[in-house]
């Protein structure tokens, strides 16, 4: 049977809020990625430091309007996920997560949360028929191999979306492998719309101050790999320690003559 699903496989409107945040329609759903909503000031991150933000949101919860489902990389970072995004999460249908913060989440949200494998998808109901898939992809929060990061960092996953007649989707999470790059490149590449986790966050007391999210020169090169028609970076603003922002992107896209590429989201 043919379908009667539109085709609109162009580029759609991400709003960049701040952080890694964003929000964007796609397949008539609303979706929302890592939701930071709180004031700027310090975090405690755990260990007795703090994570310092220091710019709100570009929006509240509540200009959004309605959000259909969140895309969590993960749960545990207060830079991820604050107390006003977990308020959030009791009012969305759905949130997708690692599978540790399913189980983590599912204290306070029971079935509104779903904890996603690497490479395990969910179908979500579109208003005009046909269905989004979401696929959970790897995500690896730190240099080195998922054993020596993840004791230190957590889990984290990525997502990719896709659905009859829209672009291909992918959302990268606190991402910091570009050899999980490959390996989504390689099952859906290219990709139309690369939302890229950026920043080149580093801790001196984390893997040897090295970066545990893609910095601007890494962020260029997974977009080369994924054959990304439009790249949407997010995670490089709102945070003190996130050491490269717009300039070195701008420089390092410009550098690998992807420059055409970017896309600063809607309210940048």
């Amino acid at each position: 049977m043919s379908s009667t699903l539109p085709v609109t496989t162009g580029p759609f409107p991400v709003r960049a809020l701040g952080g890694p945040t964003a929000f964007f329609e796609y397949g008539g759903l609303r979706f929302l990625t890592d939701p930071t909503f709180d004031a700027p000031g310090d975090y405690p991150r755990g260990d007795g430091r703090f994570l310092t933000k220091t710019a709100p949101a570009a929006a509240t919860p509540a200009e959004l309007g309605r959000v259909d489902a969140v895309l969590l990389s993960h749960d545990e970072h207060a830079d991820n996920l604050d107390t006003s995004g977990r308020a959030l999460l009791s009012e969305v249908p759905l949130t997708l997560t690692t599978p540790g913060g399913g189980k983590r989440l599912r204290e306070s949200l029971g079935d509104r949360v779903k904890g996603l494998a690497d490479w395990e998808s969910v179908a979500l109901d579109r208003p005009g028929g046909g269905t989004v898939t979401v696929t959970g992809v790897p995500a690896l929060h730190g240099p080195g191999a998922r054993e020596e990061v993840e004791p230190f960092t957590g889990q984290v996953v990525g997502f990719v979306l896709t659905g009859e007649g829209l672009p291909t989707v992918y959302v990268s999470g606190d991402n910091a492998s570009l050899d999980a790059v490959r390996e989504i490149a390689a099952r859906f590449g290219p990709v139309d719309t690369a939302v890229l986790f950026a920043g080149a966050p580093r801790f001196t007391v984390l893997f040897d101050n090295r970066v545990i999210v893609l910095d601007s020169a890494m962020a260029a090169e997974a977009a080369r790999i994924l054959g990304a028609r439009r790249v949407v970076p997010v995670h490089y603003d709102s945070w003190a320690h996130f050491t490269e922002g717009r300039e070195e992107l701008r420089a390092a896209f410009a550098a690998a003559g992807l420059a055409d590429r970017l896309d600063w989201g809607k309210d940048a």
